[in-house]
């Protein structure tokens, strides 16, 4: 059964980098926020770096605004079973161009080999912004523990800066 992405992009005018995931999870579509899942480690992880306590879906919100970072997935359709990335098929991309027009966006992140894998496939011949790979932070990404996760991470402070 195919399904649509529910969730809008987060951004504005001023963003500088868009992080992308491959789509949202089943928890991330019936709470109609990304990375809704409390298993994953996104926003803690940012919450890590940027030295902040992120309470609800409005605080994050206006945090990713405040730090000028974007925030969307590749997949704007597709068949997928749970939440599993390994059994996503018949993918229909999002496209990037409408929030790189209206925004300031230079750089673009994905969360994921997947993400990556994917945005490479159908999306950076449109955009021709090359991506930056990120680990995963979902809890099924074992390999990289929490601590590993914001080591990475961190270099999306550097973005930011230039």
């Amino acid at each position: 059964m195919r399904i649509f992405h529910p969730l809008k992009p987060i951004y504005d005018k001023d963003s500088k980098i868009l992080i992308l995931g491959s789509f949202p999870s089943i928890i991330s579509r019936e709470k109609s926020f990304y990375y809704a899942n409390t298993n994953n480690r996104f926003w803690p992880v940012l919450e890590n770096i940027f030295n902040t306590k992120l309470l609800n879906n409005k605080e994050k919100e206006t945090f990713l605004i405040k730090n000028h970072i974007a925030l969307f997935d590749v997949i704007k359709s597709c068949e997928i079973y749970n939440s599993s990335d390994s059994s996503i098929k018949n993918i229909v991309p999002n496209n990037m161009n409408t929030i790189i027009k209206k925004s300031n966006i230079k750089y673009i992140f994905v969360n994921g080999k997947k993400a990556l894998e994917l945005y490479n496939k159908y999306i950076y011949d449109k955009t021709n912004i090359k991506a930056i790979y990120l680990p995963s932070t979902s809890s099924a990404n074992a390999k990289y523990s929490y601590e590993k996760l914001v080591k990475e991470y961190q270099i999306i402070l550097e973005y930011l800066k230039k």
